[in-house]
């Protein structure tokens, strides 16, 4: 869910591993039902056949040899030229390379940087058929990896395909005698080459460190591509200038994370940022579910607040489902993997005590200011100031990593708990530690669909059952999909 400790670079295909090793140069062409080897540049080619697609958003195929091939840019039921990039004893990886039969889903990549850029790996799958995909795929994965199905109901909600990210993390160039970026911006340079003293940012390349420069990210919203194509090389720039002990730090290329609240506000944050700067330019403030809650650009959160308030809602009706259900209680909210207190903080107002648990400092510091507030109830309601003071919780902020808390504290109450954690899922001491407690909902936030089907399995083995499942594509032209998952036992 809401992210910014996590590394969006981070693959979520389990097999991508090492660098591209070429191999024999063939390539693999079909001839009257009988395929011919012949020799080519780079590594091996062969025409193969994609049966589906997989985790990761790419297709997939099988060699002669009976190994598969996992394909980046082809989709299912297509006839491809494919080239060979990495192969190991078990599978292979390729690249299209011509796409001899098409599907009736595929499109034309709409950004010039496809392929080159590290983001943005399904523009070739037209945007209103992304979805359809991705659900056949975790269906699948569940299958394979959980040995059990997805509920009939499985939804993937989904919001806007483009202008949709209000989060990113890009590269920024000052003006040196180095070089920006080529004037020629239809020729784009994966180093930044070039002899112009403009600066420039720029995103990862994909599977490398180069850099690919950019003059306007269709994924972006209009607010963050505004922003660097004016104030922020001079924010940027003018920062090195007022702190000139600091001022070396630009002579290298510096990731800077910028963020856009939906309200016109944009905050920008880059390593070694002096704390004037940091307290000028990089805290913001995001308005979601009747709650005003606090980051900065540092800090986990969410990428897409559109339609962040769905998964929001769909939260929320889980708790309400288990307190009205008693599966879980109203004495105590757990919020494991907190970030900001995001989660508690939307929920505060059904809870007598909440306890948020984050290990990194930056987040608990927004956490405590969160939680501060006491939630708001409506003026026509019933609800008097009595009854309200009443329902503020008591508030623990905690810093810990959520397994060591979980073994250090007893849950022995049926509380609401409600878990969030980073691509590599549940630590194994966190998961046993649940499975201990008293708690009976659990209520499952997951952004690696694969290692949540992992930690399922292992919940399945203890007793819980999956009773609610949905997806939400937060990141359109992506293979990156969120889930939440509402355990109960």
């Amino acid at each position: 869910m809401v992210e910014f400790r996590r590394n969006n670079r981070s693959k979520q295909d389990r097999f991508n591993r090492g660098n591209s090793r070429p191999n024999r140069n063939n390539d693999h062409r079909e001839n009257g039902g009988r395929r011919e080897l012949g020799r080519q540049q780079g590594g091996e080619c062969l025409t193969l056949r994609i049966e589906k697609m997989v985790q990761g958003g790419e297709g997939m195929a099988r060699l002669e040899d009976g190994r598969v091939c996992f394909v980046a840019g082809a989709l299912p039921g297509e006839l491809c030229k494919v080239r060979l990039t990495f192969q190991k004893k078990d599978f292979t990886k390729g690249r299209v390379v011509e796409v001899l039969e098409a599907s009736l889903d595929r499109v034309k990549p709409l950004c010039p940087l496809y392929g080159k850029c590290g983001g943005c790996s399904l523009q070739h799958l037209a945007s209103e058929k992304q979805a359809e995909y991705l659900e056949k795929v975790e269906r699948e994965n569940f299958r394979r990896l959980a040995h059990a199905e997805l509920p009939e109901d499985f939804v993937i909600h989904t919001g806007n395909a483009w202008g949709y990210r209000n989060r990113a993390r890009v590269v920024f160039r000052g003006g040196s005698n180095r070089g920006a970026v080529s004037e020629n911006r239809n020729a784009v340079s994966a180093t930044f080459e070039g002899s112009t003293n403009r600066a420039c940012f720029g995103f990862r390349g994909e599977e490398s460190n180069n850099i690919v420069p950019f003059e306007k990210c269709p994924v972006l919203t209009d607010g963050l591509n505004e922003f660097l194509r004016g104030p922020a090389a001079t924010l940027l720039a003018g920062d090195s200038k007022r702190n000139s002990d600091d001022s070396r730090r630009f002579s290298r290329d510096i990731d800077v994370n910028i963020f856009d609240n939906g309200a016109g506000e944009i905050s920008f944050y880059y390593p070694g940022m002096h704390k004037s700067e940091f307290d000028a330019h990089a805290v913001s403030h995001v308005e979601i579910a009747g709650r005003k809650i606090e980051a900065d650009a540092s800090v986990f959160f969410q990428s897409n607040l559109g339609l962040l308030p769905e998964l929001v809602e769909s939260v929320r009706k889980a708790v309400d489902e288990g307190l009205a259900s008693g599966r879980s209680s109203d004495a105590w909210l757990i919020d494991l993997f907190s970030g900001v207190g995001f989660f508690a903080c939307i929920l505060q107002d059904k809870f007598k005590k909440i306890t948020t648990v984050e290990r990194e400092e930056g987040c608990l510091r927004h956490a405590k200011v969160n939680l501060s507030v006491p939630a708001a109830f409506p003026e026509d309601s019933a609800t008097s100031r009595d009854c309200v003071a009443s329902r503020t919780p008591e508030i623990e902020n905690v810093s810990a990593p959520a397994e060591d808390w979980l073994v250090e504290n007893v849950v022995d109450v049926p509380a609401t708990l409600i878990v969030d954690p980073p691509r590599t899922g549940l630590p194994k001491e966190a998961l046993t530690a649940i499975v201990k407690s008293s708690v009976n909902r659990l209520i499952y936030v997951s952004c690696d669909p694969v290692t949540l089907a992992r930690d399922f399995a292992k919940f399945s083995e203890a007793g819980f059952t999956l009773s609610h499942a949905e997806g939400f594509a937060f990141y359109p032209q992506t293979p990156h999909l969120e889930m939440m998952f509402v355990l109960d036992r």
